[in-house]
């Protein structure tokens, strides 16, 4: 494991500092290298070193939403607040809708089977989308209207959206008696749960930062021990209680900044050092989840099916933001920011065909093949896009 994680770590560095110089984002050499690299490819990366990969990439996931949360100001969340609640559901359920649609069509699926591969497909990927927010929030593009903000929390909540309704359309699958309607009205519940455990976490922390003097090092160590802690607990509980964990991550990092803003920017910046290693990790490790053999056997039935899903969010998108004094540039770049797709489809587009549900190896083939599209092709138009669309201030 130790040998595999050090050619990860330089290899990884190395793909960065050249799709970097070619003003590429570097996160598309780090994927390519995981793909190049893990067990679909030369087979370098040890299966040791991949027997931990989902928990490797989660705990890299908790460590750029934690610092994403103290990115957030009040006044930003208080002008965006019910517009990313609308990004945060509405392209996602349209996305999968369509994409179940489309199934029944062109593939002979049953709908329950279409809803299946929709809500895998539907779900944007944070890993891709946050970074890059961060970085507008840091260079302070696009922050005269808080976009980065608002897509930062959509991004955040859309995941819980598809992962419920995919949830929901596994059990009426496998004949359980499940209400979609009473899976929609557990959403806001979760969402609730888990703002509601990293808001309580976060003013604990603050209590105990202020009365007890730590290294800011340490401070890191204990906010990230916790919020590790808070992701496995929505895994213990999922069969009694949704709870949005990535969602709470981000929320204690809101609070730490609130209500300790000096002690919030020193951990920013820690948070900022930590991210160099989990980057490279999170990124090269879904790369090795990539398996393009499997991608192409879905062929263009596969392809057309993920663009119709991307019309269906991009109709979503653009629903979302109607009414709010976003301009047709700025609303072009939200369905632009939406594109990518990889955290969840590598999680969870191989469970239908653990489940023993009719078609899932196509169901993993079309998942993957949403990863080759779009999380390469959306990063690159996010960087592209954003110093055109977006005002600098």
């Amino acid at each position: 494991m130790a040998a595999s994680l050090g050619i990860i770590i330089l290899l990884g560095m190395f793909a960065n500092w050249i799709f970097t110089k070619l003003k590429l984002p570097g996160l598309l050499g780090m994927l390519i290298v995981g793909v190049i690299i893990g067990p679909y490819g030369l087979r370098i990366i040890g299966s040791d070193t991949m027997s931990i990969s989902k928990d490797l990439r989660q705990i890299a996931l908790i460590i750029i939403l934690l610092r994403a949360g103290i990115g957030i100001r009040t006044d930003d969340l208080k002008k965006v607040g019910s517009t990313a609640l609308k990004m945060s559901c509405i392209p996602g359920i349209i996305e999968g809708a369509a994409i179940a649609f489309a199934a029944t069509e062109l593939l002979g699926f049953s709908f329950v089977q279409g809803g299946i591969l929709g809500f895998i497909i539907a779900a944007v990927s944070p890993a891709v989308i946050v970074p890059q927010m961060l970085n507008f929030i840091e260079i302070k593009l696009g922050t005269n209207k808080s976009i980065p903000t608002l897509i930062l929390a959509g991004a955040s909540i859309d995941d819980v959206v598809a992962i419920t309704l995919f949830s929901a359309f596994v059990g009426l699958y496998s004949g359980s008696s499940i209400n979609i309607g009473l899976q929609l009205l557990g959403i806001p519940v979760s969402i609730l749960f888990g703002i509601a455990l990293g808001g309580v976490i976060g003013f604990i922390l603050v209590r105990l930062f202020s009365r007890h003097h730590m290294r800011d090092s340490k401070k890191v160590l204990v906010i990230l021990g916790i919020a590790i802690l808070l992701s496995t607990l929505e895994t213990l509980l999922k069969n009694k209680v949704q709870i949005a964990s990535l969602l709470g991550v981000m929320t204690i990092g809101f609070i730490l900044f609130e209500k300790m803003p000096l002690v919030g920017e020193r951990l920013a910046h820690k948070f900022n050092k930590i991210w160099v290693f989990a980057e490279i990790l999170l990124f090269v490790l879904v790369g090795a989840e990539v398996n393009i053999t499997v991608a192409l056997k879905s062929g263009g039935v596969g392809l057309v099916i993920i663009l119709i899903g991307l019309v269906g969010r991009s109709i979503g998108v653009g629903l979302s933001v109607l009414g709010t004094n976003l301009n047709l540039k700025e609303k072009m770049f939200c369905v632009i920011a939406y594109v990518p797709k990889a955290t969840v489809q590598a999680a969870m587009g191989a469970v239908p065909l653990a489940l023993g549900i009719a078609d899932g190896n196509l169901i993993l083939a079309i998942a993957v093949l949403s990863i080759v599209i779009t999380a390469p092709l959306g990063a690159i138009a996010i960087k592209t896009a954003a110093p055109r669309l977006l005002v600098q201030e």
